[in-house]
């Protein structure tokens, strides 16, 4: 039986899918499904959510919870990160203060400043986390879901060596979207994603020998689809390739699209005619910070009647691909994730060593990545922009150095675009000031 651990598990919705999606594989019903977070409150939310579902579909799991963290990983198969350093009040000035200099994130939480201080806050907690695995769970893999994925686990890799993968669900929701636009169906889809976390792209995508991607230039001239992405599709018409992350984080990661508040609500916002099943407005300055407390307020006001009424407990396995990975690894059965590892010779025209999105095969033998050669070289180059600051963002978090959070930011594409050199310091100076309780690695701070 595993041991799967929980870090962050007060991440209520999170928690509730990624525990189910292990409780629906077979080999995995019978594990330990042990969740920590450092608020009691929200812990205990957790463990009912995941006993409910354990309860109702009449399983021999075990659920347990604490406060401890090295308890947690003790002995631990799996530990699964997904916490978020300095809660929603950190997120906030991640949002708020560099949109007082002009910089308007809608996410905020893989690169511009939002993301460089989301990484400064969230590396020295993840190193703390392999020190504990070292001592009390070698064996262990860590899946990491927290952001930003590829500094997170660049500075995980280089500063631990540690067995690990990052996870995210963007290539499987675009590919999924991508054969509804063609009308193909997803099961006869099979695709190449490579690249780096939120901008991976998809080099090939395919029906048996057809190249699928003459069906992708046709559906995307339908002004109901270009309204559902306006900003990837404007990506792809002058890369040349469709990009894994949503039109809001991918507006995010260049210079092109969010230039002023005049330009974001009066060209990009009105572009945007969101799905009903899009849960917030990708546009807008702030619109995920927005959601997840909206989120919070709802889970914690109606988790217990959802509990009692059963629409708490999932009825399908999502797709995200943790629990796929757990099941694999215990019965030899291979999966292909699009998993997030060091770019050891995987792909030649990316720094070695950054963190990459690429094929991995997963099976007893664990993680197992493919090399993918070259990249178009456009897209490396685009991929590049962004691996700047997460070097950067690495270097600064390992060596405590304040110079290269400012040389992160300053190398920012979306804050360069809209600030001078000079606003960039007062910026970064007034966040390291703001975030300083967070942030250990730069002593002299506190």
């Amino acid at each position: 039986m595993s041991k799967i651990t929980f870090i962050g598990a007060g991440s209520l919705v999170f928690t509730r899918n990624l525990c189910s999606d292990v409780l629906f594989a077979p080999a995995l019903r019978d594990s330990t499904l042990t969740l920590m977070d450092i608020n009691p409150v929200r812990l205990e939310q957790a463990r009912q959510v995941v006993q409910a579902i354990v309860d109702r579909r009449g399983l021999s799991a075990r659920v347990e919870a604490t406060t401890d963290r090295r308890a947690a990983i003790k002995n631990a198969d799996y530990v699964v990160t997904t916490f978020q350093q300095g809660g929603l009040d950190a997120y906030r000035q991640d949002i708020e203060i560099p949109q007082r200099y002009g910089v308007e994130q809608c996410v905020g939480d893989t690169l511009g400043p939002g993301g460089v201080f989301r990484a400064l806050r969230t590396i020295p907690v993840l190193l703390d986390i392999g020190r504990d695995m070292d001592e009390l769970a070698p064996d262990a893999l860590l899946l990491n879901y927290v952001n930003p994925m590829a500094a997170n686990c660049w500075a995980f890799d280089r500063a631990t060596g540690r067995p690990h993968v990052g996870l995210c669900h963007s290539v499987q929701g675009t590919s999924e979207m991508l054969a509804r636009w063609i009308n193909v169906p997803y099961n006869e889809v099979h695709y190449r994603s490579i690249g780096i976390n939120h901008q991976a792209f998809f080099v090939e995508f395919k029906r048996g020998s057809q190249d699928l991607y003459p069906l992708i230039w046709d559906a995307i001239q339908h002004p109901e689809i270009k309204a559902e992405e306006p900003v990837r599709i404007k990506i792809m018409e002058h890369f040349g390739y469709f990009v894994t992350e949503s039109s809001g984080h991918a507006s995010e990661y260049m210079p092109y699209f969010r230039k002023s508040p005049a330009m974001i609500n009066d060209e990009l916002v009105p572009q945007f005619q969101s799905p009903a099943d899009h849960w917030f407005d990708w546009g807008r300055t702030g619109g995920y910070l927005k959601h997840c407390i909206e989120r919070q307020t709802r889970f914690e006001n109606e988790y217990e009647a959802m509990i009692a009424d059963g629409s708490m407990v999932p009825t399908e396995r999502t797709h995200e691909y943790g629990s796929y990975i757990m099941e694999a690894m215990e019965t030899n059965q291979p999966f292909v994730i699009a998993g997030n590892v060091p770019n050891r010779g995987l792909i030649d025209n990316l720094p070695e060593g950054c963190c990459v999105e690429v094929p991995c095969l997963v099976n007893s033998n664990r993680i197992q990545p493919t090399k993918v050669g070259k990249m178009p070289s456009q897209l490396a180059a685009l991929n590049r922009t962004n691996i700047n600051v997460q070097e950067l963002i690495v270097e600064a978090a390992l060596t405590g150095n304040t110079e290269a959070v400012h040389y992160a930011v300053l190398l920012d594409p979306l804050t360069a675009a809209v600030c001078t050199l000079e606003q960039i310091r007062a910026l970064v100076n007034e966040m390291l000031e703001a975030q300083a309780q967070w942030l250990p690695q730069f002593k002299r701070l506190l």
